[in-house]
């Protein structure tokens, strides 16, 4: 299996910051945002990542190589000078993806997850979405989760992790482009082609300047 990390935004909310940094590569603790997926990729037996890149591009290929520091083998998805958006971007990397299941991650999320729940998953469905609480800053929730599938309304909302994992199907419909990932996903909830799990342990969305003070905080 193979997992995909999404690092190409441009972090406009952590500016000044991401002016000279892309947001993966801010420290954070003992690492950079991204090497924490890295990390937690590696010790859930991947071996093989892609990372889609377009804001200060050079400097993530630059700073994490080929992988071999992280026992990995990454391969990047250049997106050029404009990021394609979320879905755009998964898209325009299925060729270095294969055919088979693969994990997407938000390059800005910290979370101790443990990907071997997705590694060792059977994927009856077209995709499989990690869900959390709602943070403070997303109270009324993304879905909702019955009897195991996503719903885009239930008596219960919670919010999408950014972790997820999906087949090539699940993008079959959609063409190239600058895309988002939002209105596939609730269209493809409507037709129950999704499944999900609730996630009760630490989960951080880095959209912030407040909020990545809060996860320094809380990592020293």
């Amino acid at each position: 299996m193979k997992a995909m990390i999404l690092a190409a935004g441009r972090g406009e909310r952590l500016r000044p910051h991401t002016d000279i940094t892309p947001k993966p590569l801010i420290q954070v603790g003992a690492h950079r945002l991204i090497e924490y997926h890295l990390l937690n990729l590696t010790n859930a037996g991947i071996t093989e990542v892609v990372i889609n890149i377009s804001w200060l591009a050079d400097q993530i290929r630059n700073t994490l190589g080929d992988g071999s520091n992280y026992s990995l083998d990454i391969t990047y998805s250049d997106e050029g000078e404009e990021a394609l958006e979320t879905a755009g971007g998964i898209i325009n990397a299925l060729p270095l993806l294969d055919h088979s299941p693969f994990i997407v991650i938000n390059g800005d999320i910290w979370c101790d997850y443990d990907l071997t729940l997705l590694t060792g998953r059977k994927l009856d469905h077209e995709a499989h979405l990690v869900l959390v609480k709602n943070p403070e800053h997303n109270t009324v929730g993304d879905f909702a989760l019955e009897d195991g599938l996503i719903k885009n309304s239930g008596e219960s909302m919670l919010t999408y992790s950014g972790i997820g994992l999906y087949t090539p199907d699940f993008f079959a419909e959609t063409p190239p482009g600058k895309k988002a990932l939002a209105p596939i996903l609730r269209k493809k909830s409507e037709d129950n082609k999704i499944s999900g799990e609730v996630y009760n342990g630490q989960w951080v969305d880095i959209g912030t300047i407040e909020r990545l003070a809060q996860l320094r905080s809380f990592l020293s």
